[in-house]
């Protein structure tokens, strides 16, 4: 038995039964990223020794007969832009290349209180700006399952981690597809919540009003037992709902014939690889033979989503990255004068898709220009939630591709800007209407993993578990894990 191929929720059945010790799955895990790392370079900081010290501490509290939470002694790994007390937060940014943040995220906050071992801080595109983690200050991350493939982005690096058997699980943010991209490309479960369901308290702003935190895990259950702990309402976010956290792993019940299921037309025309489409539409037809009722809907305004969400997140980006100044924290690159400064340390700190959009959002936010192009990308944001309120009056659940693609090869979009947000088609309109998302791995197509993306409305995590985990129960699982 490899402990680091192991599921949160196995290795907790055997750490709760005295099989196996935190420390000796932490240090297969950390055995793990020493293989692996030189491939994959899913991480920019291994905080090992912290690591070794939290497992032992959990080891500790079992063998004093404490009855402990799922998630202690997991080895889990965290997204570079979620701020973590004394430890580097980069951003994958030169800006931020030394940054250690004097607090911890409360996503950070609720897993150390659950007991979870932090492994480190996974690689991701500059600011979570890209698809496809090759905007890393840094350097790229590869596919596990194809190393000359990218993993998605902008949470790829850990996506790839868990993929590679470097993390049990591990934490993402999804601006516009940041989770749920990456668990397609590199076959593992990625749940993007509804907006506000997850404190972003500690998370580095990119888009306020779209940036939400989730798990990429290695089955649904998994995906259920790490919302149950990072959930729940924040006094410091002011964004945070005030809602009562489920046990979510108690809706994976299997059941799922009361439920219907909306297949939305616009997510099937052009652009769309035809052996992708086919294998997502043969997962569609899975769980209708599952019970759930199945029909086809129509979202009118779904083509218009991808441009509103490149004027809202990049006019959003302007305005956050606006506080890397070279005065307060980070980088600092002196000039003759405060202004000076400024322009040397944003040339020098923030790479070329960071600036990309930046200027994009600033000319956006101009005057003359705000309304011809912000404001109606805003309108258009509202018609867009409008389909999904008619489509949820008619269905539970609406069922679409993760992406048009596989992952491609590594360099291949990194000149052609608008093919790298066309990967992002299918995920944006999730965001832009602050709707949760679930993807599971449906199939290989050309070798890779196909992620089957699973939409809900507001609050609906819990069903989109439990239909994730009814087509994760029904289909061959161990195919499309841990390559």
């Amino acid at each position: 038995m490899n402990l680091a191929e192991l599921t949160v929720h196995e290795a907790g059945d055997l750490l709760r039964r005295r099989e196996i010790s935190a420390v000796e799955l932490t240090e297969a895990v950390l055995a793990r990223i020493h293989e692996r790392e030189p491939t994959i370079r899913a991480y920019i900081t291994v905080t090992a020794e912290e690591a070794r010290q939290q497992a032992a501490a959990i080891d500790a509290r079992l063998s004093a007969g404490e009855d402990l939470p799922p998630l202690a002694g997991i080895p889990i790994a965290l997204k570079d832009n979620l701020c973590t007390r004394g430890i580097r937060t980069t951003c994958a940014s030169r800006i931020l290349a030394d940054f250690r943040p004097p607090y911890d995220a409360t996503v950070v906050e609720r897993l150390r209180a659950a007991g979870a071992v932090i492994l480190g801080k996974t690689n991701m595109d500059e600011f979570a700006m890209g698809s496809s983690t090759e905007f890393s200050a840094f350097h790229p991350t590869a596919n596990p399952w194809d190393p000359t493939r990218v993993p998605g982005g902008s949470s790829g690096g850990s996506a790839a981690a868990v993929a590679a058997g470097e993390a049990l699980a591990a934490l993402g943010s999804d601006t516009g597809g940041s989770i749920r991209l990456p668990a397609s490309f590199c076959g593992v479960v990625g749940l993007k919540p509804t907006y506000g369901r997850v404190s972003r308290y500690g998370l580095v702003a990119f888009g306020s009003s779209l940036d939400q935190i989730g798990p990429l895990t290695r089955d649904v259950t998994d995906a259920a037992l790490v919302l149950s702990v990072i959930a729940g309402h924040d006094p410091n976010d002011s964004t945070s709902l005030p809602w009562p956290v489920p046990d979510y792993r108690r809706a994976l019940t299997g059941e799922i014939a009361d439920l219907r299921v909306g297949v939305p037309i616009e997510y099937f025309g052009e652009g769309i690889d035809p052996l992708v489409a086919e294998a997502v539409r043969r997962a569609i037809r899975r769980i209708g033979d599952l019970g759930a009722a199945v029909d086809e809907v129509s979202l009118p305004n779904t083509p218009y989503a991808l441009p509103a969400y490149y004027v809202v997140a990049p006019a959003e980006a302007s305005a956050n990255l606006a506080r890397y100044d070279g005065v307060k924290y980070g980088l600092r690159v002196e000039g003759a004068d405060i202004w000076e400064t400024f322009d040397r340390t944003r040339e020098v700190g923030f790479g070329p898709e960071v600036k990309r959009r930046i200027m994009i959002g600033t000319y956006t936010l101009s005057a003359g220009y705000y309304e011809a192009y912000y404001l109606k990308a805003q309108k258009v944001r509202t018609l867009i939630k409008q389909d999904f309120d008619r489509a949820f009056e008619r269905f539970d659940v609406l069922a679409v591709p993760t992406a048009p693609t596989v992952a491609f090869p590594i360099g291949a979009r990194v000149e052609d800007p608008v093919a790298m947000y066309l990967t992002d088609v299918f995920t944006v309109t999730v965001n832009v209407a602050g709707l949760p998302g679930l993807v599971v791995p449906c199939a290989l197509v050309h070798g890779l993993p196909v992620g089957l993306q699973l939409l809900g409305p507001p609050g609906s995590e819990e069903t989109l578990l439990r239909v994730g985990y009814a087509f994760e129960q029904s289909g061959d699982w161990k195919a499309v894990r841990l390559p």
